[in-house]
């Protein structure tokens, strides 16, 4: 494959596209190369993100969950970013990336279990390589830093993903991060989920760059812009930035240019900041829609297997939050002991103090 870095270099504002609205492949010679049963598993996974945002939205209104980050109209740019991450590589996450963490192999039971505020299902125990999700903007991204340079310094096999939004990349710690990790070489992958709105703070306000790629110019590093609702496009970019990483103990900046169709969480009313008029462009541009579309053409999907595949997804997700439901009470100390190393003194006497005041609640 050509040097997609030059070919698509963010200076020019070049965009990688593989797939267009309308499902059609427009730029063959950069189709990765994917088995049907590769595609399918992409699309499903993708579906599978959206049932579980719009089924998670419904129990947030029904008071059996707290607030929740909406995935609706990025599932492309997470799952074709998580179909390239290998089992040893590690995934930092921010908090929009369900796709890349279904693949990865975290349980929706845990996220259901986070989400609902239960520590436990921070640990993702069935994911190999995951860090806690983050809910402060870019605070994880020096963490990925480090831990590729730990893979570095240890000569082991591996490369780091991390996310953001666009709004993350005014982060002190977003420009900390990729200038240290450019400075050491290591192998990290940044890719950017540029979703238009940083909460309500559009794009426009967020930066006078260019695009959000071009940021990767400064700090000596390559860097890409993707269809970030083409799934093809993601994946194929993030597969060569893997391997170059890899190979080169280099860095990379990628930006996934896509659009939150949902709201920032559920505590936000989009209709406050942006119109009707926006969303329906952006709705036409669908992830879901567009490979659908091309999976039908191939002759490998169809309106059956549609139906069938959401209904199984649908009640593997009620079951999921069911467990997550009827989850046990967890120990009280979990509320303290994750802070540090070993709990300091005054974390002690707050955990007594609030012990004693779960005491007298029941004793009422």
């Amino acid at each position: 494959m050509a040097n997609l870095f030059e070919e698509y270099n963010p200076l020019t504002g070049s965009i990688l596209q593989i797939m267009d609205e309308n499902g059609n492949i427009i730029n063959s010679d950069k189709m990765p190369e994917l088995s049907a049963e590769e595609m399918i598993r992409a699309y499903e996974t993708m579906l599978l993100t959206r049932i579980a945002d719009i089924m998670t939205v419904s129990y947030q209104r029904q008071g059996r969950s707290f607030t929740y980050p909406l995935n609706l109209g990025q599932e492309a740019a997470s799952v074709g970013s998580g179909m390239a991450i290998r089992d040893f590589d590690w995934l930092v996450p921010a908090y929009r990336e369900l796709g890349a963490w279904i693949l990865k192999g975290i349980s929706l039971k845990d996220t259901f279990l986070y989400w609902r505020g239960v520590e436990e299902g921070n640990k993702f125990a069935s994911a190999k390589n995951m860090f806690p999700i983050s809910v402060p903007i870019s605070s994880q991204l020096p963490h990925a830093v480090g831990i590729a340079f730990g893979l570095k310094y240890k000569k082991l096999p591996g490369v780091v993903f991390t996310y953001m939004g666009d709004g993350g990349t005014s982060e002190g710690d977003f420009h900390e991060s990729v200038n240290f990790a450019g400075v050491w070489k290591v192998p990290v992958i940044f890719t950017c989920n540029n979703n238009q709105y940083a909460i309500s703070l559009h794009r426009s306000k967020q930066t006078a760059s260019m695009n959000f790629a071009v940021k990767s110019v400064a700090y000596g590093i390559p860097g890409i812009m993707a269809d970030g609702n083409d799934f093809f496009a993601v994946y194929a970019a993030t597969k060569y930035a893997r391997d170059y990483a890899q190979k080169e103990n280099s860095p990379v900046l990628i930006e996934a240019v896509t659009y939150r169709r949902g709201a920032h969480t559920t505590s936000d009313d989009p209709s406050r900041y942006r119109n009707s008029d926006e969303e329906r462009q952006w709705e036409e541009k669908d992830p879901l829609k567009r490979m659908k579309i091309y999976l039908e053409s191939r002759g490998i999907w169809n309106d059956k297997k549609e139906t069938e595949t959401s209904e199984r997804l649908k009640r593997e997700v009620e079951a999921q939050f069911m467990a997550a439901e009827k989850y046990s009470t967890p120990p009280l100390e979990d509320i303290f002991k994750y802070q540090y190393a070993q709990i300091p003194d005054i974390l002690k006497k707050q955990m007594i103090e609030y012990e004693k005041y779960i005491n007298r609640k029941e004793r009422k």
